[in-house]
């Protein structure tokens, strides 16, 4: 993520800001330019038409999420959809009337938003379900008030990812995260969990790379349900975390895939926002110069993995101290191992159209993906219940 300025007043912005509170101006992020523009009305204010300071052309209104206060991004005046890029990939949202769910879903799109920048930045395949069948979508899924349908499983179906509306109430969160053990839980995390299991159908077993996958990888024709079965039995081999970036990633291929595809993205988009800020590590007790990293480069373009790495280890041991002392969890307490930097690679010269494609694809590439993959790790080994409805 990058640092934003007010293109009025200079003031630094986060980038879900709609309103500079020093000067007053509504806000609005155009993905296109990547820019979160300073904007005045064009023409009657009533018209909902918006022209950015400092742009002569272009002509733009809010996305239809706006009048929810879930999204401040904008589409270009001429264009025909009603919602912007990142609100198009919702399929289904919980019922609004009911305040709490309002709450919550806000939470989610926050989040959404975020994901969806860093599509945009990597200039992955963004298709939604009116551009391709199979194209990705969100259904935000409200558990049933009176316990009269399972409960909402949070997980990925083909281009369809099911986030379970709970995941938005921070204790009931955190209540999942200890039972399972996790070091981490986060909406964020979900979503570039979740997408992982969507660009390893687009990239890998839609692209005919399965073989390359497979070398880094495992084989992802294990029996899923199986493994999954096992993991929770057993749990993780004691020396996972040399090639494992999370316990989780040992259940299965498609999940060791999606953790560390999450992973890369917190990596990227934090040494932007690290960058952003020019900062400079070089701890005065590390005589060798082992720690210091100086984030000069931009994460989201083909540099070397390695860069980000050596960049990465030393800024999350700045960030982990730093939340140590106000007397806060690690903010990022996972060790990359050598296998866990091999596979980091795997994804960055994938996404960065830099894997070959398998010699012949093999016929596995085309076949019908079991039911069930995808599962987040908080559903049993027992499988996914029937989708529950809004």
């Amino acid at each position: 993520m990058r640092l934003f300025r007010c293109a009025a007043c200079d003031q630094l912005l986060y980038f879900e800001n709609r309103r500079c509170e020093k000067c007053g101006h509504d806000l609005g992020y155009i993905p296109e330019t990547n820019e979160l523009a300073a904007l005045e009305p064009e023409g009657d204010a009533q018209d909902g038409v918006w022209r950015a300071i400092g742009d002569t052309g272009g002509r733009y209104r809010f996305c239809a999420n706006a009048v929810h206060d879930a999204c401040n991004w904008l589409v270009p005046e001429q264009d025909s959809e009603e919602f912007c890029l990142a609100c198009r990939h919702n399929r289904t949202v919980p019922d609004l009337t009911l305040s709490d769910n309002l709450r919550k879903w806000r939470k989610v799109e926050v989040a959404k938003h975020r994901l969806i920048y860093s599509l945009i930045r990597l200039n992955l395949p963004l298709e939604n379900v009116q551009d391709r069948d199979g194209g990705l979508c969100f259904e935000f899924l409200a558990d049933a008030p009176d316990g009269s349908a399972p409960r909402v499983m949070t997980g990925h179906d083909e281009g369809l990812i099911t986030l379970a509306l709970v995941e938005a109430d921070d204790a009931e969160r955190e209540q999942r995260r200890n039972e399972l053990g996790e070091l981490y839980r986060t909406l964020l995390g979900h979503f570039r969990h979740e997408v992982g299991h969507y660009y390893w159908n687009r990239l890998v077993r839609d692209a005919g790379r399965l073989e390359a996958y497979r070398a880094v990888f495992g084989d992802e024709r294990e029996d899923y349900g199986e493994a999954l079965k096992a993991y929770y039995d057993a749990g993780p081999r004691p020396d996972w975390q040399s090639d494992f970036v999370s316990a989780y990633a040992t259940a299965h291929p498609w999940e060791d895939f999606a953790e560390t595809f999450k992973h890369y993205i917190h990596i990227v988009d934090t040494l932007e926002m690290a960058a952003a800020f020019g900062i400079h590590v070089q701890p005065a007790l590390d005589n060798t110069g082992n720690l210091e990293a100086e984030v000069n480069f931009n994460p989201y373009q083909a540099c070397p993995v390695q860069q980000m790495v050596d960049s990465w280890l030393p800024m999350s041991f700045a960030l982990n101290s730093l939340n140590r002392c106000l007397g806060m969890a690690d903010a990022y307490p996972f060790i990359l191992g050598p296998g866990v930097i091999e596979k980091l690679g795997f994804i960055h010269r994938l996404i960065h159209r830099q894997v070959e494609q398998d010699e012949v694809a093999p016929p596995e590439a085309v076949e019908e993906i079991p039911p069930g993959r995808g599962i987040n790790e908080e559903d049993a080994p027992e499988g996914r219940p029937e989708a529950a409805v809004a």
